[in-house]
């Protein structure tokens, strides 16, 4: 079925549909791993996103059981140049198109990613529509560019309740803001004790399991609409070591009166280079998010930069002075993408 994405600036792609057979709105952003794409649609933090891969050719692998980030795809669509109707891997249970076709989300294929991607990159992330061509009709579908936002993110892919998983190391509250499964699976590879708790759990809810220290997840959406875990997080400073990633990360950083900001279309793939300033060494890491913090409100504050985006020169990672406290924005748990910044878990391991 021949299918259009239309952005809300007007401009408007031609293709197939794949996957689910229907009308989709959301962000429309892009990803330039060339491999992962299991891993990101099943990503929280992706959660309200149309996702856009820059590599052309996408599901030469197929989808297998083991690599999945969480239950279920997160994103509200996927767009490809190309889509491989026969994968060929040892792993595979199934297609891409039938397995996004079990879980309802829509997909568009054979579009120009390149003009699209560029698009995104000089007027910043727009919303975007993906609908069958019959009948389409942009003025009719414009409203719903305005009806729609990203709302309660955090709060639809969170765990519903406290998750125990055993180990014999030592015990970690982890506050799940939308958690990929390979966090957990770096901490259980480490023998730790996880108690998993949902985002918006009181301090002495976390505190409950007398910890050894916190690990704060990634997840989706704008940091600053989550005020009451960053008031949990005020509150939890200093009480325990934390360790913060991506959305843990930047509200912690607005939990210590820091300020984050909206970027002009995010960094979302598994070839970002980022700097360790006190090793001295530059990493290839896995990254997924639309904010960061900002540079001028460190100012003053007995917080030191660690790391940073060779790209843009954003700030990928701090340490706080004054408390057993770090954070980064990227992923150290890769999925997709190295593993070579997975010394961060040993470092968190080390401050306990």
């Amino acid at each position: 079925m021949k299918a259009v994405l239309a952005l809300e600036n007007g401009i408007i792609f031609r293709g197939n549909s794949f996957g689910a057979l229907r009308e989709t709105v959301g962000e429309v952003v892009f990803n330039t791993g060339m491999t992962g794409y299991q891993e990101l649609l099943t990503d929280p933090s992706y959660y309200g996103q149309i996702v856009t891969m820059t590599y052309p050719l996408i599901g030469n692998y197929g989808i297998n059981t083991e690599d999945l980030e969480s239950l279920n795809p997160k994103v509200r669509g996927f767009v490809v140049r190309e889509l491989c109707k026969a994968p060929s891997n040892w792993r595979s249970t199934r297609t891409l198109d039938d397995y996004l076709k079990e879980h309802d989300i829509v997909g568009i294929e054979g579009i120009d990613t390149r003009a699209l991607t560029k698009t995104i990159r000089d007027n910043g992330t727009l919303r975007g529509i993906i609908a069958p061509l019959e009948g389409f009709d942009f003025d009719k579908i414009y409203p719903a560019f305005a009806e729609f936002s990203v709302t309660d993110a955090v709060a639809n892919v969170t765990t519903a309740s406290v998750k125990h998983f055993p180990g014999n190391g030592p015990r970690i509250a982890v506050i799940d803001y939308g958690i990929k499964t390979n966090i957990l699976r770096s901490l259980l590879n480490r023998d730790c004790e996880i108690y998993l708790y949902p985002a918006f759990s009181t301090a002495a809810e976390v505190l409950s399991c007398n910890p050894a220290g916190i690990l704060l997840s990634n997840g989706p959406g704008d940091p600053k609409d989550c005020q009451p875990a960053i008031q949990t997080l005020r509150d939890l400073y200093g009480r325990k070591p934390i360790f913060g990633i991506c959305l843990g990360h930047q509200l912690l950083a607005l939990a210590k009166a820091a300020d984050t900001g909206r970027l002009k279309y995010g960094h979302r793939g598994c070839n970002h280079p980022v700097k360790d300033l006190k090793k001295d060494l530059t990493y290839i890491t896995s990254q997924n998010h639309g904010y960061s913090i900002l540079h001028e409100s460190l100012s003053g504050k007995p917080i030191e930069i660690t790391h940073i985006n060779l790209n843009d020169n954003s700030i990928e990672g701090v340490r706080y002075l004054d408390a057993p406290v770090f954070s980064v924005q990227f992923h150290p748990e890769a999925a997709p993408g190295p593993k070579d910044t997975a010394y961060l878990f040993d470092e968190f391991m080390a401050m306990l």
